[in-house]
């Protein structure tokens, strides 16, 4: 954790600077030393009595991008029952919208690996190319996949992911270290947010040659589009600072002061409030969207404890009664309920959680 703790002893300076282990928030990714294992490990259940990921409340899956594996975990107990092995640093990860499969983009490489959502299985591996570095992505109700790539400066769209021939069509921001990402509606827009560059970029996949990019806050990285496509959300950890901006003009519509160093946002699915994820202090930030004000604070963790914690990426429940927080220095997920702001459980993954997703249980819509 020693990047973790330079990290944050730069916040308290104001010093904070765009460099790639910061980036991975603990181990590098290309670290020799980083496990690989190859087999996937079943908790408290004999690998026969495995026959699908799903569990009738739903499964919450983690990307453990220290331990190159993703964790599955029955939110009906808080138990995780499987691990299994990924591509070298995984972080962010995407289900389709059928639920059938997961998107992960593996960070330490360049490629998007696809698995089965029953065995877990890896059924696909899309190559971006050299120095890709795939982080940020959405598997879009479209059924296209949206990735960044970092060491391209550029995203990806890829339509077929699951067809013997996808294709893949890239779009330059032009920005140093694109990382977060927020599509349209209609997929015909994206946002990403670009640390290395302190930016915010809108790439119109229609016409590749128009490319807005704006400087707000300082370092900006949660990233969250409102339901309805009326308003982008932004959070900028290095200025302590939530902004809305205008999806088209980019102009800034307001700039809110949150908790310290907010490196996620997220819009609740009901389009009512968002939240940013505090890690210097260990809280969520609660943001009324239509009063453009911060409601509430929700504390995950006191002060002391955040250092250690590192609370990283936040997940809302497809129903917005639960926050799930990657707390990804102490290898934890927090279960949050969001109208009372009660921690209920602390969910023990692999080694450096932090993508989250859920598949929904068999008998939901």
């Amino acid at each position: 954790m020693r990047a973790a703790s330079c990290l944050i002893a730069a916040l308290s300076l104001g010093a904070c600077q765009y460099v790639q282990t910061a980036l991975d928030y603990g181990r590098g990714p290309f670290d020799e030393s980083a496990r690989n294992p190859t087999q996937s490990v079943y908790l408290g259940m004999n690998e026969s009595s495995w026959d699908s990921g799903r569990f009738d409340a739903g499964t919450l899956l983690v990307t453990n991008k220290r331990g190159n594996d993703l964790s599955i975990v029955d939110l009906a107990t808080g138990r995780e029952i499987r691990r299994v092995p990924t591509c070298i640093n995984p972080h962010e990860l995407a289900v389709s919208p059928d639920g059938r499969h997961v998107a992960l983009g593996c960070y330490g490489g360049t490629t998007v690996d696809i698995l089965s959502a029953s065995t877990f299985e890896k059924v696909a591996s899309i190559d971006l190319g050299e120095n890709a570095r795939p982080h940020g992505i959405v598997w879009h109700s479209g059924n296209a996949i949206f990735v960044t790539a970092e060491g391209r400066k550029s995203i990806f769209r890829i339509t077929g992911a699951l067809s013997d021939t996808p294709e893949l069509s890239e779009f330059k921001t032009g920005q140093e270290g694109s990382h977060m990402l927020a599509v349209s509606p209609d997929a015909r827009t994206v946002w990403t947010t670009d640390l290395g560059s302190k930016t915010v970029t809108r790439v119109n996949l229609d016409d590749a040659a128009d490319v807005r990019t704006v400087t707000v806050g300082e370092e900006p990285e949660g990233i969250s589009l409102s339901p309805d496509g009326t308003a982008l959300w932004v959070s900028a950890r290095g200025s302590n600072q939530a902004i809305k901006l205008d999806p088209v003009t980019m102009e800034v519509r307001k700039t809110l002061e949150t908790g310290r160093f907010p490196l996620r946002l997220a819009v609740r699915p009901q389009g009512d409030v968002a939240v940013t994820s505090n890690l210097a202090d260990g809280t969520l930030s609660v943001i009324d969207i239509a009063r453009g004000e911060v409601i509430r604070t929700i504390r995950v963790s006191n002060p002391n404890a955040a250092r250690e914690r590192f609370q990283v990426t936040i997940l809302w429940s497809g129903d917005g009664a639960r926050i799930y927080v990657a707390e990804t220095g102490n290898d934890t997920v927090a279960e949050v309920d969001y109208s009372s702001g009660t921690v209920l459980r602390h969910f023990k993954v692999g080694d450096g959680g932090d993508g989250l997703a859920i598949i929904a249980p068999l008998d939901a819509p």
